[in-house]
């Protein structure tokens, strides 16, 4: 009893502060950007209106705090790793923020971002499926160096239209963090609601019509975290399956372009903007494949209309994570056999 009183009160304080945090400092924030303007252009608007960016520090800014006092209430070193990992993928984003780097730069420099976990041990050996578990301790290694540079450009990869990243972030962390309540442990659980509450609470100002923008530190913060979680939660499955219309538009574009480029590099463009404002699929044979360009297949629509339809498709994708954990814990309580 003792117990679960000392896990609602932690779960309470690190979620309210991130919260809060992120939502009173966002407003001031924003008045900060556009006084030394830092600010680009908002493409699919009638008058294409200036919106300040990144928001990534004052993201940070919630989820570190919030986290270092978790630390201080539970003293797990998993939450050392899951900071110093969240912290490198900020800056790389950040320098991104700064200066256009070379399409190869964040996919490579986000393997710094997973050494964290490996060095200070916040992973497990078993990969956990959903029919079993496979221990595969050499294999974790390279797994989880991958897994934050993919992850972490997936959600930069779909950061396209007014609020979508952060909101398919909130739709994603559903399942899994009922998943590492399950099947990780409770600490990673409370870890893991400093991410989704500071989303929501940056979700409000990044929403259509968007107040700020993520940028790269943003981006590459929230997506890259996400995985960290997965991964000390022994969730990995779980949550990419919850991402998978985010992965399946990172393929598209990889596998129609052949190589790791920057989506402004690329001189044919997936869509069009029409005169009223609404986006069409390109019908050039050299224009990449991406998840917008598919969803746009039927005809044009408005950025609105797309922003609903991607949320749509990662409430889907939550739904199979759902089922999936469903099936797991049956399995695991005997409930199912094999």
């Amino acid at each position: 009893m003792v117990y679960l009183s000392n896990f609602i009160i932690n779960a309470v304080i690190v979620s309210a502060l991130s919260f809060l945090i992120i939502f009173l400092i966002t407003p001031p924030f924003i008045k900060y950007l556009n006084k030394k303007g830092k600010t680009v252009v908002d493409y699919h608007k009638p008058g294409k209106p200036m919106i300040p960016r990144p928001a990534g520090p004052v993201i940070l800014i919630g989820i570190v705090i919030a986290e270092i006092i978790l630390y201080l209430l539970i003293l797990d070193v998993k939450i050392i790793s899951l900071l110093l990992t969240t912290i490198i993928a900020f800056f790389i984003g950040y320098i991104d923020d700064l200066k256009t780097m070379p399409g190869w730069f964040k996919p490579v420099a986000l393997i710094l971002a997973a050494i964290p976990i490996i060095v200070l041990g916040s992973h497990g050996n078993y990969l956990g499926l959903i029919f079993d578990s496979a221990f595969i301790p050499l294999l974790y290694i390279p797994l989880i160096l991958s897994m934050i540079s993919i992850i972490g450009n997936t959600i930069n990869s779909i950061d396209v239209f007014n609020g979508v990243a952060s909101g398919f972030i909130i739709i994603t962390m559903l399942p899994l963090l009922l998943s590492i309540l399950l099947f990780g442990n409770t600490n990673v659980f409370l870890m893991g609601l400093p991410l989704f509450f500071g989303v929501i609470a940056i979700y409000h100002y990044h929403k259509f019509p968007s107040k700020i923008f993520l940028g790269d530190s943003g981006t590459l913060l929230l997506g890259s975290m996400y995985a960290a979680i997965s991964i000390a939660g022994n969730s990995e499955i779980i949550g990419v399956i919850a991402l998978l219309p985010a992965v399946m538009n990172s393929f598209l574009f990889l596998s129609s372009v052949k190589k790791i480029v920057e989506h402004r590099q690329v001189k044919t463009r997936p869509v069009l903007l029409g005169d009223d404002y609404r986006l069409m699929a390109s019908k050039e044979s050299r224009a990449p494949a991406t998840l917008v360009r598919l969803i746009l297949a039927k005809g044009p629509l408005s950025e609105k209309e797309i922003i609903n339809r991607i949320f749509i498709l990662g409430t889907f994708s939550s739904i199979l994570s759902f089922i999936s954990i469903v099936i797991q814990y049956s399995i695991m309580k005997g409930i199912i056999s094999l």
